[in-house]
């Protein structure tokens, strides 16, 4: 070993020999390659020469015995776990890709699809590939419109401090166990790790967090200590208005929150299907809402039983969390024949019957896909869980048109990250379908001609055609069907998942409100939750468009803040997080 003493004048060096030999830990040892190749060779040579005998006799022979050949995962994966390397996780460790349960078991019931307990096991591991970015790019606009904490509680979950982690994790999200089942995680999309590797598993590490949480007996009541005596109005109880509520109540106000179904929670309760979210999570967070002051009122349409021109006189604010439930229709001939159902009639119509709605079973007839052919048009999250509705009702057969071509596997360079990934997805669904069926139930680029009738006023298929998309003139995307692709396609029920145009109207004519030329309604511009209306406010889908459940959340949120200001005339509620951009 050569030692290299420091010349006298040196300052840095008389500084470190002050405190020698704790400056030793910030030095890096080098180790040259050719001399770590020689140390390895020289192992291998000498763990060659002695033979392996063990006292018992395992190893006697250089045999094995089979229990000694086979692997211990679970094992392995413990004593990974004692060793794991936050530093370098994003390089040392895959993203875990079995967020379900096996396919041919899940499509048999209507339990939850998600492996919570595989997921559970090893989300140290997960957590370990957060890099902390200097600029977290999944709490960017491209990201997480809530701006979650993400990396801060990622790192908590590494460390084992799950406490510290739903702290973190409540500051900028009301409902976790939501967001962690149903949003397809734009987050992931913008994940600085998805440049060049696939992503971390935040939406698994959120959902773990909160329902670790309620296991634990960490979610109580958190009642208001002081009440201003001012009351707030909500219309909808879907995830908007359900964030609306519960900030303003933390704000000290007397919230009522009216849902003209006969249970909360809006899309949340009839709109999604059980396997994708259990109604006992939204019935848990609902009696938690309930303990801490906020009232329910369902079986109340708004516009129709009460007046909304009287609640808002009879409340100090009206907000309309609405929704977007006005569905887009597909005129084509034959429109009118019985079977030809909107998806979100077909989905409520369900979950009604599963929560035993007995006053909808009596006025509604049951939608059922048994021995049926459907057809679903649409591609979206809504058509996937018509298609895994319709395959646990006993369909015959399931296929879905998608009008737009399929996707490619990977980001294409007009798709550049953080933009959100306009990449071919096997979603829970479609995995199934293909189980069961044998074949993926998607056929892409295909246009819907017309209805086909039975003769009795049913339909019993659809006439479609393949179409081709180029760019025309000025770069604009233009559909052109292709001769010799007309294809019939038989369907005895068919169901149309093809998006949202806004609210229903009955509502804002009754308040003399303005609709935008999207059909939403209309809000000031420099106050974006306020409308027309001295104080009668607008937020989540309703306001801004047919959305993701984290954009409802948020947009609930931002609209209680800024009732608060208006009624009290400033704010201790959270504004918008995350990495924010002038503009």
């Amino acid at each position: 070993m050569h030692v290299l003493y420091p010349k006298k004048s040196s300052l840095i060096a008389q500084e470190l020999l002050k405190t020698w030999p704790e400056p030793a830990k910030k030095f890096v040892k080098v180790f040259p390659y050719e001399y770590q190749r020689a140390l390895k060779q020289m192992a291998l040579t000498q763990q060659a020469a002695v033979p392996k005998v063990e006292a018992n006799g395992k190893g006697e022979n250089g045999i094995a015995d089979i229990e000694e050949a086979v692997r211990d995962v679970e094992l392995d994966k413990k004593n990974l776990e004692k060793i794991l390397d936050k530093t370098r996780g994003f390089i040392k460790y895959p993203r875990e890709t079995s967020m379900y349960r096996p396919a041919e078991k899940r499509l048999r019931d209507w339990d939850e699809i998600y492996n919570f307990n595989h997921v559970r096991r090893g989300l140290r591991v997960q957590a370990a590939r957060c890099m902390e970015c200097g600029v977290p790019f999944c709490q960017s606009n491209h990201g997480c419109p809530l701006g979650n904490i993400i990396p801060k509680w990622n790192d908590l979950i590494f460390h084992g401090d799950w406490k510290q982690a739903l702290k973190q994790l409540l500051q900028t999200n009301n409902f976790p166990e939501f967001t962690g089942r149903v949003c397809p995680a734009p987050c992931e999309g913008a994940c600085v790790l998805g440049i060049s590797e696939p992503p971390v598993t935040i939406k698994n590490i959120e959902c773990a967090i909160i329902d670790n949480a309620y296991e634990s007996g960490w979610m109580t009541p958190e009642i208001p200590k002081e009440r201003n005596g001012k009351s707030v109005a909500v219309v909808g109880s879907g995830p908007a208005g359900l964030a609306c509520a519960h900030q303003l109540n933390k704000a000290g106000y007397f919230v009522t929150v009216f849902e003209r179904n006969d249970r909360p929670g809006g899309l949340l309760q009839y709109g999604i299907p059980s396997m994708k979210l259990s109604k006992q999570v939204v019935a848990r967070r609902i009696r938690l809402m309930q303990d801490e002051g906020i009232v329910f009122k369902c079986s109340v349409d708004v516009g129709n039983h009460i007046s909304a021109t009287d609640l808002a006189q009879e409340y100090n604010a009206l907000v309309l969390c609405l929704g977007a439930t006005w569905p887009r229709d597909l005129p084509l001939k034959g429109r009118q024949l019985n079977g030809i159902h909107f998806a979100m009639e077909f989905l409520e119509n369900w979950q009604k019957k599963q929560m035993g709605a007995q006053t909808h079973q009596r006025e509604n007839p049951e939608l059922s896909a048994k021995d049926k052919n459907v057809l679903v048009i649409g591609g979206g999250d809504t058509g996937c869980d018509c298609i895994a509705t319709s395959l646990r009702q006993g369909a015959a057969s399931i296929t879905t048109f998608e009008i737009l071509p399929q996707p490619k596997p990977a980001r294409g360079g007009d798709n550049p990250w953080p933009q959100w990934p306009r990449v071919f997805r096997v979603d829970y669904g479609h995995e199934e379908v293909k189980v069961k069926f044998g074949n993926d139930p998607r056929k892409f680029s295909t246009l819907t001609k017309e209805f086909l009738d039975d003769g009795n006023g049913n339909v019993c298929g659809v006439s479609a055609v393949e179409v081709e998309w180029t760019r025309g003139a000025g770069g604009r995307w233009e559909m052109k069907e292709l001769p010799g692709t007309e294809k019939i396609y038989k369907a005895e029920m068919v169901l149309l998942a093809m998006g949202f145009l806004g609210p229903e109207r009955y509502i804002a004519t009754q308040l003399d409100l303005p609709l935008d030329a999207r059909s939403n309604v209309e809000t000031n511009k420099s106050n974006i939750y306020k409308t027309s209306v001295e104080n009668v406010f607008a937020a989540g889908d309703c306001r801004r468009g047919q959305s993701l459940v984290v954009w409802a959340i948020s947009e609930g949120r931002q609209a209680a803040r800024a009732v608060d200001e208006y009624l009290s005339g400033f704010s201790n509620l959270p504004g918008p997080g995350g990495v924010i951009y002038g503009h």
